[in-house]
């Protein structure tokens, strides 16, 4: 088709023509493309624990007992014990009631919020909330109002405005957001939920396994976790599984599964998933350090690059540093990857036009001489200069 053409093109022109490349080789916080190894920065392995030997080894084990599939979904034949145990070590480690699992982020906020919001409700949703945040609340039907990012202010003076033209209203934003790897101000969006009379969705896909003292995420670190209606957040990051969750009230829970089109249509996830996320929760305990770490590496990273004049933001595992032109922030990726970095250009439409910029992502298994050397490495190929 001829649009399907001219969009390429124009993609090209632009330098937003993205492609897929196949990786033969993963370990630790390594990869290999093309018979070339890199340092890998685009992972969202933040704890190292895909490879671990106890989620591995758990793996194993399911697949023996279950094999390779659920063959079904959970309303069929396709729940197991597995996946219960996986949701009630969920709902405590959220301090909720209860949990429900999921086959991905996407297909969680897609079902969730359409299931639970319609036609005559209203939804404020952070600017810069993910695709599927934003398509699961154009799904449902429901009135949406974008605030600006992380602005209390504005989000107040929508809720002033448009709060009591509707039955139900939700207030829905990541904890920590994906591309500028930044921190919801929890403590007062509570506050206007308390004082508009709404309810509250979190999206904690980014800080699960990292933040708050077990290891909940935000919410818990901010102690704040019983007056959050809707815990929602994945495996397949920071605790190096598949899937998702929504940890909340029994009764919203029991609401979903028989109304959540994405969990009733959906294939169970495999039962070697299951065991992995459940062992990669039991070392949530075991082993604290790892994100103790990857956090003082965080901060370690963040200041070098500060020190050398560039432009970041985030106060997370997440580092964007923002270049603003897409092609010279292609060319910077490419010169770091030659040098063996993966460091991939994140360009519009997932971030705003004219905010091009390396998203460098963290893992406990980035130690300081590797971010020393790729400080150097970004320095010297930029010349010393802010592009």
């Amino acid at each position: 088709m001829a649009e399907i053409k001219d969009f390429l093109l124009e993609q090209e022109r632009e330098g937003l023509l993205r492609t897929l490349k196949p990786i033969s080789c993963r370990q630790n916080s390594k990869i290999k493309i093309n018979n070339k190894e890199y340092i890998d920065f685009s992972s969202n392995n933040y704890l190292g624990l895909s490879g671990h030997p106890k989620l591995i080894a758990a793996s194993k084990e399911a697949l023996d007992k279950y094999g390779t599939s659920s063959s079904a979904s959970r309303l069929l034949s396709g729940d197991s014990d597995l996946c219960h145990k996986l949701e009630e070590k969920i709902a405590c480690l959220k301090n909720k009631e209860s949990a429900l699992v999921f086959n991905s982020g996407f297909q969680a906020n897609l079902g969730i919020i359409s299931a639970l919001f319609g036609a005559g409700d209203g939804i404020f949703s952070d600017r810069l909330n993910h695709a599927s945040i934003i398509d699961g609340v154009m799904l449902s039907g429901a009135r949406i109002f974008r605030f600006k990012h992380n602005d209390i202010e504005h989000l107040e003076r929508l809720l002033k405005e448009e709060r009591n033209k509707f039955k139900n209203a939700l207030i829905i934003t990541e904890t920590i957001f994906s591309m500028d790897g930044d921190r919801a101000p929890l403590k007062e969006l509570v506050v206007l939920k308390e004082k508009y009379n709404c309810q509250i969705f979190i999206d904690e896909a980014h800080a699960t396994g990292i933040f708050g003292k077990n290891g909940s995420g935000v919410a818990e670190e901010d102690g704040l976790s019983e007056k959050i209606d809707f815990i929602m957040g994945t495996f397949g990051k920071a605790l190096g599984g598949f899937g998702a969750y929504l940890a909340a009230s029994k009764q919203t829970l029991d609401y979903l599964i028989n109304t959540c089109r994405s969990f009733i249509y959906s294939t169970a996830l495999p039962p070697a998933i299951i065991a992995s996320n459940i062992a990669a929760l039991d070392l949530l305990k075991e082993e604290p350090w790892r994100r103790d770490k990857l956090l003082e590496s965080a901060d370690y990273f963040r200041a070098g690059l500060a020190n050398k004049g560039f432009e970041i933001k985030g106060c997370s595992q997440i580092i964007p540093v923002i270049i603003g032109d897409n092609f010279k922030t292609i060319e910077l990726a490419n010169k770091l990857q030659d040098k063996g970095y993966w460091v991939l250009p994140v360009r519009p439409p997932t971030v705003p036009k004219g905010q091009a910029r390396l998203r460098f992502s963290l893992s406990v298994n980035h130690d300081k001489e590797i971010l020393d050397k790729l400080i150097k490495a970004i320095s010297s190929i930029s010349s010393g200069r802010v592009l």
